[in-house]
């Protein structure tokens, strides 16, 4: 088990550093591989787009403006793709048009990067709703996060935020429609179909017949795991074999969430010209995860407590697929909400409590590297927020790489700080209150409520993945998911790309003696610690409330 989990994690490590200087290269400006291929391919989708200079540089408030309108017109486009599939080719199903609430939560869901699934894949999108729908989105959500995060880096490191048309092309063209390609290929290899055919007819062994479903799923596989999306071909998600059919396969979609998110932290110490920089950030990121991840490999290799009284002892395998078993699974549950994105290899509501708390708390923290852009972005204003509260101890104004937080940017990070667990603990209050929202919870008590406070933590992190055992899929479950969905992705992504705005424009002081260095093992212990202080104080409640204490009365029969 440790031997599996080391060599996937080295490899990841492996990744960070070529990967992180040639995202650099690409949106600093800088000559970078395959130029001669992609900048002919720029210059075309620039001119049909009426992008004349894309060099020219906006304010933070066209950034956002461009960010959020190509989104809403992106929304309209899908959301009637949805009400009207049945009227477009590829739906050898005849799947009709989707329910209004649930067709705008679905678009929503996949628009935030999010990628919540309240339906079946295989039996309610036909092939053109998944290539022209989700697939889409999938790509021009993720860019949008990236272009957000990359404008978000120059700012902080006083440069011009850049051009969000530019940075979305690049990122598409340069990043994810090359490697998407390649992993798709690899994924047909193991065994992922990639076909427009109708459904399988199949005779079992018994005489019955069986309608085995088939698709266009390496395509939508690939971008989902580099995209950090997460939302699946099949109800099943990364646990159905056509998904993800061996172990190989497993192992590549892990690397793919990754990869992105944790190169993007070294890329961030390139941008502040600073490599030690982007380390110690990357340092207090791993050293949560690592800890998360090793609670959850002990606590499913340990198994149900219950269980082992009645003399069924072992790992936990309720939920998992025997071909990864109980270590890749919690690697992969730990991995996909670290990433914040949403796949699943293994039945989340199925885990042990402690297992399921490790699930929770990275996307309640989402700063463990996150997604790819926001959850670096999350992570730096954690910086700044220590930054700050260390000067209020020595009575100092506090700065960040030599800029000064002063009121107009503390309020801002005050917002998106406390925007988080408000989304999150609001509406589960009100789902535990009213009649529509409990009648949608399986289980009594303490599971019960996980299962409300992952569903809202889900959507809040921009991670999709569920409590399966909660029946998500009614008018309240879709509106109130929608709201937290929307909330949590423009909110934060607005006040943020104000802070880069705002940092950008002021002239760096120079470093004193009294300056507080951000690139030390020290300010990397200060960052865990405010970390864990900030999460503590929003959710630990709740979380005593859920898988703690469910975790206790295991234990304690």
């Amino acid at each position: 088990m440790v031997l599996q989990v080391t060599l996937t994690l080295l490899i990841a490590l492996a990744l960070v550093v070529p990967t992180g200087r040639y995202l650099y290269r690409v949106f600093a400006g800088d000559p970078a591989l395959g130029d001669r291929v992609f900048l002919p391919v720029e210059r075309l989708v620039y001119r049909l787009i009426g992008l004349k200079d894309p060099g020219e540089s906006m304010g933070w408030k066209d950034y956002a403006a461009a960010l959020v309108l190509s989104n809403a017109a992106m929304a309209l486009l899908v959301y009637l793709i949805f009400r009207l599939q049945g009227l477009f080719p590829w739906n050898p199903q005849r799947v009709g048009g989707m329910e209004p609430i649930l067709a705008l939560n679905t678009t929503v869901s996949f628009l935030t990067n999010t990628n919540l699934q309240h339906y079946g894949g295989e039996t309610t999108l036909s092939y053109f709703s998944q290539m022209a729908g989700i697939t889409f989105l999938m790509f021009t959500s993720a860019a949008s996060g990236f272009a957000a995060a990359i404008a978000f880096l120059r700012g902080i490191t006083g440069r011009p935020l850049g051009n969000f048309w530019a940075d979305m092309t690049r990122f598409i063209l340069r990043v994810m429609l090359p490697t998407s390609l390649v992993m798709a290929l690899l994924l047909i290899w193991q065994g992922s179909p990639q076909t427009l055919s109708p459904f399988v007819q199949a005779t079992t062994l018994e005489g019955a017949r069986q309608s085995i479903a088939v698709g266009p799923v390496a395509s939508l596989e690939s971008i989902k795991h580099i995209g950090t999306n997460g939302g699946g071909f099949f109800a099943a998600n990364a646990a159905h074999p056509y998904e993800n059919p061996t172990p190989l396969t497993n192992l590549i979609l892990i690397l793919a969430m990754l990869w992105l998110p944790t190169s993007l932290v070294y890329t961030f110490g390139l941008f502040a010209r600073n490599a030690r920089q982007g380390w110690t950030f990357f340092a207090a990121a791993s050293l949560l995860f690592l800890v998360l991840l090793g609670n959850t490999l002990v606590a499913e290799s340990r198994g149900n407590p219950a269980l082992h009284q009645q003399g069924l002892a072992g790992a936990s395998m309720e939920g998992k697929e025997v071909r990864f078993g109980p270590a890749q699974s919690a690697l992969f549950a730990t991995v996909t909400t670290a990433a914040t994105t949403g796949s699943v290899n293994a039945a989340h509501d199925s885990l042990t409590p402690m297992g399921g708390f490790t699930a929770m708390v990275l996307m309640m923290l989402n700063s463990v590297f996150g997604g790819k852009g926001v959850g670096l972005m999350n992570l730096v204003t954690m910086a700044m927020i220590a930054v700050f509260l260390v000067g209020l101890m020595v009575g100092r104004t506090p700065e960040f790489l030599r800029k000064k937080l002063e009121t107009q940017e503390i309020v801002l990070l005050a917002i998106v700080i406390l925007l988080h667990p408000l989304i999150i603990l609001a509406p589960s209050a009100v789902a535990l209150v009213t009649a529509a929202g409990k009648a949608s919870i399986s289980h009594a008590g303490f599971h019960g409520l996980s299962q409300v406070i992952y569903e809202y933590t889900s959507a809040g992190a921009n991670n999709g993945s569920e409590f399966g055992g909660l029946a998500g899929n009614t008018p309240f479950w879709n509106i109130t998911t929608g709201m937290v969905m929307f909330f949590g992705r423009y909110f934060s992504i607005i006040a943020l790309l104000a802070v880069a705005g705002f940092l950008a424009a002021k002239k760096p002081v120079p470093e004193g003696p009294g300056t507080l260095r951000t690139d030390t093992s020290l300010f990397a212990g200060v960052l865990v610690g405010v970390i864990i202080l900030v999460g503590a104080l929003t959710f630990f409640p709740v979380l005593a409330l859920g898988p703690i204490a469910e975790h206790l009365t295991l234990v304690g029969r």
